[in-house]
């Protein structure tokens, strides 16, 4: 009878051995209880929604209009003449966004030499021969155009531009030929008015103090123009 009892002891811990392994053995190979939660679902679209105010931006726009025309004031840096006021007037036909042609006429008074000052003798040069007046035939090209912001609401049309041209400068009684180059920059005020900032040399060649050279005469000016 006693030996019955101890078979039966050790067959209990091996039937318990058995379950455990067979339920074990189940979960496993993906057998168990198939009645778990599914996965909590993304929600769809962003997490985070932006909220960005967008400004109203009035951008002035250049006249469907191609040619522009205006008047400059500035100075006038003539070699070995000193320098003096400057007024003219330009005309411009734009011919794409990039390239414009430009004509160009200006006008002011050369004044005594160094050598007219220091030796006090007669005037080299008569005062209508003081006169100076130029015409120039340029081409110029938009290299930086672009946007300038003043404020938060508006925004205006800007350019930096090269120019560069031929034409003819009447001085001490003589028609000179000339050429000209230089960098401008445009500012559009509104839809057809611009502002224009600008600096030029003027090249010709001269024998008037005894030796043929090439002069450079320096200009700075600026302009209002018109487009039409």
């Amino acid at each position: 009878m006693e030996s019955r009892f101890r078979v039966l002891f050790l067959v209990l811990p091996m039937i318990a051995l058995t379950l455990s392994g067979c339920a074990a053995t189940k979960s496993l190979f993906g057998r168990g209880d198939k009645s778990a939660p599914p996965p909590a679902e993304l929600p769809q679209g962003q997490v985070i929604e932006p909220e960005v105010e967008r400004r109203k931006v009035k951008e002035p726009k250049i006249d469907t209009e191609d040619f522009e025309i205006g008047a400059f004031v500035g100075v006038l840096s003539i070699e070995d003449f000193g320098s003096d006021f400057v007024y003219g007037a330009r005309i411009a036909y734009h011919v794409t966004e990039g390239f414009f042609v430009e004509g160009t006429a200006g006008q002011t008074k050369a004044g005594l030499t160094s050598f007219e000052i220091l030796s006090g003798g007669a005037p080299l040069l008569s005062d209508s021969d003081r006169q100076y007046t130029y015409y120039n035939l340029n081409l110029g090209y938009n290299i930086l155009p672009g946007e300038v912001f003043i404020g938060e609401g508006r925004a205006y049309n800007n350019a930096l531009y090269l120019i560069g041209g031929l034409g003819s400068t009447r001085f001490a009684g003589d028609d000179r030929f000339t050429v000209n180059f230089g960098v401008g920059y445009r500012f559009l005020f509104n839809d057809s008015v611009a502002f224009h900032f600008d600096f030029r040399d003027h090249l010709y060649d001269i024998d008037l103090l005894g030796e043929e050279k090439t002069t450079h005469n320096l200009e700075a000016h600026v302009g209002v123009t018109m487009f039409f």
